[in-house]
């Protein structure tokens, strides 16, 4: 049972999901970032502002498609926050610099993390009184089942997508037919209308 142990932690770390970044945040300026994350899922991070002459004055703010707001904090240097998705949705990490004048940019460092490697493991081995290979196992299982909820997630927006195209190679071909009635119609109009001016011209008995 030894050699599952490295196993299982050499596929939780080619499968996690964590995202780690810094860039720099010039004075008066916004930048954020953006992720789709799936329903009911935990979000966590960590985020270390510099600062420069003792001037902060960043802020951060993490907000939804709606603009609701998850996580604000006006004077933003070092903290941590947590959310629980509550519907597949495009989340918005934004930091706004507040500084003005010549003075340097701030170095921004965030690391996040959702779904599987943003549990506390060994705090839930605590509670659980779990051994080291049960902590990887139940760490394993949840990855598993967050990988099947991905491919259900991807299955649901296929069969969506196929519903879609279905519908619209429909209205094309209703609209195809409709379009040729036309122009049937109209060409027999043209038929009749030229044969009846030609009559009345005497070009043609």
């Amino acid at each position: 049972m030894a050699p599952l142990v490295p196993a299982v932690a050499l596929l939780l770390a080619l499968c996690g999901s964590v995202r780690s970044i810094s860039f720099q945040l010039p004075p008066n300026s916004r930048k954020c970032l953006r992720e789709e994350i799936h329903k009911d899922v935990l979000v966590t991070g960590e985020y270390e502002v510099s600062e420069p002459h003792g001037q902060g004055q960043v802020r951060l703010k993490i907000t939804d498609s709606a603009q609701h707001i998850l996580y604000s904090k006006e004077d933003a240097s070092k903290g941590k926050f947590a959310f629980t998705t509550e519907e597949y949705d495009m989340f918005e990490v934004c930091f706004e610099s507040k500084r003005s004048g010549r003075v340097p940019d701030q170095m921004i460092v965030l690391n996040m993390k959702h779904g599987v490697e943003a549990k506390n493991y060994e705090e839930i081995a605590k509670v659980e009184k779990l051994k080291p290979l049960e902590v990887e196992l139940r760490r394993l299982e949840d990855l598993s089942e967050s990988i099947v909820n991905d491919f259900a997630y991807m299955k649901k927006r296929e069969e969506e997508m196929r519903d879609t195209n279905e519908s619209t190679n429909v209205r094309v071909l209703y609209f195809s037919i409709f379009s040729m009635c036309c122009l049937m119609g109209l060409a027999t109009w043209q038929v009749f209308y030229l044969r009846r001016f030609f009559k009345a011209k005497k070009l043609i008995e």
